[in-house]
């Protein structure tokens, strides 16, 4: 980064009255080493549970959609709907695991 450019912003970090000296030592040595600044441990991001089709589900294991509907997964119902039902993707995926743990029998 050009020294001109550093200075540009280091007037700029000056002007600002929210920041702490602190803070203006910090950005400044991340703009002139490029480290990036330790983010502090945060939760994984809230993700609702994916619904599978059935015919993903039968993708996914190679399998035919008969035999998805004779497996051990429970259905879910989708909301709004009379008929329509789906597989939760992490029962799956853990079907999928135990799976290859005993040899690929599913």
């Amino acid at each position: 980064m050009l020294a001109t450019t550093i200075k540009i912003v280091r007037s700029g970090l000056e002007s600002d009255p929210s920041l702490t000296p602190a803070d203006r030592t910090r950005l400044m040595a991340v703009l002139r080493n490029g480290v990036t600044p330790r983010k502090p441990d945060s939760p994984p991001p809230d993700n609702p549970p994916r619904l599978l089709r059935r015919a993903e589900v039968a993708r996914r294991l190679s399998c035919s959609l008969r035999t998805v509907d004779k497996l051990p997964i429970k259905k879910v119902k989708l909301p709004g709907r009379q008929r329509a039902s789906g597989f939760l993707e992490g029962d799956v995926n853990a079907l999928i695991l135990a799976g290859d743990q005993h040899g690929g029998i599913v």
